[in-house]
C-alpha cells in the first residue's frame, strides 16, 4: 500500500517511513482494489484514504500506537463520499476525489500531525483515494480513460464511514505493513435535522 499525498513521494524510497490511513470499507474497498490491479497490472496495494502521508518518525512503534489510540478516541467517526476521477498533473497520479467529508479528513490530518506524529508535509495535504500511479510505460491517457469508465460503471454506493485508523510502515519498497489499528468514537445514530 502506498499512503500518498498525490504521488508526491514517487521517485524517493519510502523504506522506514510511517503513515496513518483509513481503509475503504467493503464492498467499495474490493472494487477499488480490483480497479487498481486492473489499471496497473501487478499492483497489490490496498485502497485507502491517507490521513498522515508517509513520514520518518523517531519514536518507538509502541509510543506512536499509544498516541494514535489517545487521539483517535477523541475523534468521532465520520462519513466520506467519493467523487470523480481526477489527476495530479505534476506526478501523473490518478485518483478519486472526495465529494463529501473532505473538511473532516483535513481536520483529522491537522489534529494528528503534531507531537511524536509530526512531520512537515512536502506538499499541501489533499485528501483523495489513489487508483493508479507509477504507470511506467503504460499510456497515461488510456489508463485515465479506463479509470473514468470503470468508475462510472461502478454501481456501488460511494459513501463509507471512516471509523478506524491504521498505522502502517514501509518495510520494503512497495510493501506497506499494518502495525496497529485505532478506533474513532462511534458515529452518533441521532442526527439533527
Amino acid at each position: 500500500m502506498e499512503p500518498s499525498t498525490g504521488g508526491h513521494q514517487s521517485g524517493r524510497s519510502l523504506t522506514g517511513f510511517y503513515a496513518v490511513v483509513a481503509y475503504i470499507a467493503e464492498p467499495l474497498g474490493s472494487f477499488l482494489n480490483q480497479l487498481r490491479a486492473e489499471l496497473v497490472p501487478g499492483c497489490t496495494l490496498r485502497s485507502h484514504l491517507t490521513i498522515l502521508p508517509p513520514r520518518r518518525l523517531t519514536a518507538p512503534q509502541e509510543v506512536l500506537s499509544a498516541e494514535l489510540d489517545r487521539l483517535a478516541a477523541r475523534k468521532t467517526a465520520f462519513e466520506v463520499t467519493l467523487g470523480d476521477i481526477e489527476t495530479f498533473d505534476s506526478t501523473g497520479v490518478i485518483y478519486v476525489s472526495l465529494a463529501a467529508g473532505r473538511e473532516q479528513v483535513e481536520q483529522l490530518h491537522a489534529d494528528l500531525n503534531h507531537g511524536v506524529l509530526f512531520a512537515e508535509d512536502q506538499f499541501p495535504f489533499h485528501p483523495h483515494v489513489t487508483v493508479a500511479q507509477n504507470l511506467g510505460v503504460l499510456p497515461f491517457d488510456e489508463v485515465l480513460a479506463r479509470a473514468r469508465r470503470r468508475w462510472q460503471e461502478c454501481g456501488l454506493p460511494r459513501q463509507f464511514t471512516v471509523s478506524e485508523l491504521t498505522l502502517v510502515r514501509n518495510a520494503d519498497p512497495g510493501c506497506w505493513e499494518d502495525l496497529s489499528r485505532h478506533s474513532l468514537a462511534p458515529l452518533s445514530l441521532l442526527r439533527t435535522a
